[in-house]
């Protein structure tokens, strides 16, 4: 059975005067709101006082941005930053020996899985006096759903897009000038994702999982970076670099997914005390 392709060509975001909200930008914020909604229920459970969420805000966001930056100049882009160290810092690159305002253009989420959990290990020991695998097994929950969030604003910028289906099955992204079907991988990571908050948030609330320390964060890393390796096959490059890395079949991103999985992997399985019993 055939499907006809979906032809995708919307606006960048809502106009406001000379302004335009981007869609993506919307989803970052979204995702931002309703993740803090949802924590702050579960700091009720654990009988966390609400206002360490402020501080939890802080970490999360400073620590993404620094990581998802970094994770995009070291893993990806340092062919290039090597010779441009300045431009790692300011959002301005050099074209035909002038400086233009270009804003941030690189961002890896492999340096902010990194960054986060660094700046989890530091927040739950200094704001919570709770093991630090305490706050990243509640955390992740929130961080699949910030995944289906910014998937869909990928979708939505048309970017991050999968390779040609060579059917009538897929995408056609418009905006890039296209009259063919691609993947549209973005959708299947957000989907993806979204199923993953959904089982993570059954797991918290009706099972004792959440007492099984590193057992709902492990979860996230195995099935989370599992699917990220699987759909990478399905994307198309989007830097010149990433498509071959090793082996003349792994990315980039496929080979930074392999031992998150497998700390996934060893976090659910390993023998714990029960959080109730730990300080």
């Amino acid at each position: 059975m055939n499907f006809l392709a979906i032809t995708w060509d919307p606006s960048l975001g809502i106009p406001i005067g000379d302004f335009t909200i981007r869609w993506y930008s919307l989803m970052f914020v979204a995702s931002f709101l309703l993740g803090l909604h949802l924590m702050k229920k579960i700091y009720i459970k654990d009988n966390i006082p609400a206002e360490k969420l402020d501080t939890l805000f802080m970490y999360v966001f400073v620590s993404m941005l620094i990581g998802m930056r970094l994770g995009d100049v070291f893993f990806y882009s340092w062919d290039y930053y090597q010779d441009h160290l300045l431009e790692i810092i300011i959002p301005f690159k050099q074209v035909n020996g002038t400086w233009k305002f270009t804003g941030f253009t690189g961002f890896a989420s492999h340096g902010a899985a990194i960054s986060i959990i660094l700046a989890m290990y530091f927040y739950a020991k200094k704001h919570l006096e709770k093991p630090w695998l305490f706050i990243l097994d509640r955390l992740a929950i929130m961080v699949a759903l910030a995944g289906f969030f910014i998937r869909t604003g990928n979708f939505f910028n048309s970017e991050i897009y999968g390779k040609a289906t060579n059917s009538d099955f897929g995408v056609i992204f418009k905006a890039n000038g296209e009259d063919f079907a691609r993947h549209p991988t973005q959708l299947y990571e957000a989907f993806s994702y979204l199923i993953l908050f959904f089982a993570m948030w059954y797991l918290y609330w009706k099972t004792d999982k959440k007492n099984q320390t590193g057992f709902l964060f492990g979860l996230f890393m195995a099935v989370l970076w599992s699917l990220r390796f699987f759909i990478e096959f399905l994307k198309e490059a989007q830097v010149d670099g990433r498509e071959d890395w090793v082996f003349n079949s792994l990315n980039t991103g496929q080979v930074l997914s392999i031992p998150l999985v497998l700390i996934g992997i060893w976090l659910m399985i390993r023998k714990t005390k029960n959080t109730a019993t730990e300080g």
